[in-house]
């Protein structure tokens, strides 16, 4: 007799299609988004940044996500279904690059294809050797990777309350040699012409020098230098704001994750040790070097 109640209310509110018979359960669609709704989302995830788009958002996470769908098609989801919409159509949660906005896309293109291809070839003709250089600087406090402890307590590291840190010079090639020069002081002229007659000594074939575009590198003291040894070494430079397309680059982050993974430098001089009996050990690991120019990042220089 209920159920005969609630179906003569639904007539008198409705007529005969409050009668009709709903579908039941789950529905089987992925929600209320037709296919070229989800399709013009994806394609506006994979494309645009979300400022572009105008949102309050710097990357695209699941708010990010749910506020473009409301603002497009005022369609309102709760954020785990936002979460299963996002891994149906194939995106995962990834750590942004980080690219400066002085970039310039073309640059690069034609270092790439053209600017570099060309370098090789004349190091080829003039048998030269192309060294990858590149300037770091490595902190007492640098700390990678992670370590147990039972959850709740987090672990803590004691170091010495002292600030201290030491700068490194280096050059890698994709045959596997490195050559480096750790110094104290900030990367000058100086110190870069005491690592560049290092580097020209004793070699046995002329040296193509690729670098950024560091101040120091243009110097006109450094110019006037490589004009009267250019039977030895040649600078080339890399397009302005392109970290990504130096080998040596890799070399840096491996040093920063690795260098003082296991020691606790107390001092300037347990830092440097530490770094150069690291560097030590790459430079007599050759495979290890060339697994650099391995990367996707630097691919093109193989």
């Amino acid at each position: 007799f209920a159920a005969i109640g609630k179906w003569t209310k639904k007539y008198k509110q409705e007529g005969i299609k409050g009668l009709s018979k709903k579908k039941q359960g789950r529905p089987r669609s992925s929600g209320k988004l037709k296919g070229w709704q989800a399709s013009w989302i994806s394609r506006a995830i994979t494309d645009q940044c979300p400022d572009q788009l105008k949102l309050p958002f710097m990357l695209w996470t699941r708010e990010a996500v749910q506020q473009l769908i409301k603002d497009k098609f005022d369609i309102e989801y709760s954020l785990p279904t936002i979460s299963r919409l996002l891994k149906k159509w194939g995106f995962t949660l990834q750590k942004p690059l980080r690219f400066a906005y002085e970039r310039n896309d073309q640059k690069i293109a034609q270092w790439v294809k053209v600017e570099y291809p060309s370098i090789k070839r004349q190091a080829q003709k003039e048998n030269a050797e192309i060294h990858w250089g590149d300037e770091m600087g490595i902190r007492f406090d640098d700390q990678a990777g992670r370590s147990f402890s039972k959850k709740g307590k987090t672990p803590v590291i004691k170091k010495t309350g002292k600030r201290f840190k030491c700068n490194m010079i280096s050059t890698v090639t994709n045959s596997g040699k490195n050559r480096f020069m750790i110094y104290q002081d900030s990367f000058t002229v100086e110190v870069f012409l005491k690592f560049l007659r290092r580097l020209i000594y004793k070699a046995d074939r002329q040296i193509y020098l690729i670098v950024d575009n560091h101040k120091v590198h243009h110097a006109y003291k450094v110019q006037d230098w490589l004009e009267k040894h250019k039977d030895k070494i040649s600078i080339f430079y890399l397009p302005p704001y392109a970290p990504e397309l130096k080998p040596d680059e890799l070399l840096n982050q491996d040093v920063k994750s690795n260098a003082v993974k296991h020691r606790k430098p107390e001092n300037t001089n347990h830092l440097k040790k530490a770094l150069k009996s690291y560097m030590c050990k790459i430079q007599k690991s050759p495979t290890k070097v060339a697994d650099f120019f391995k990367k996707k990042e630097v691919a093109y220089t193989a």
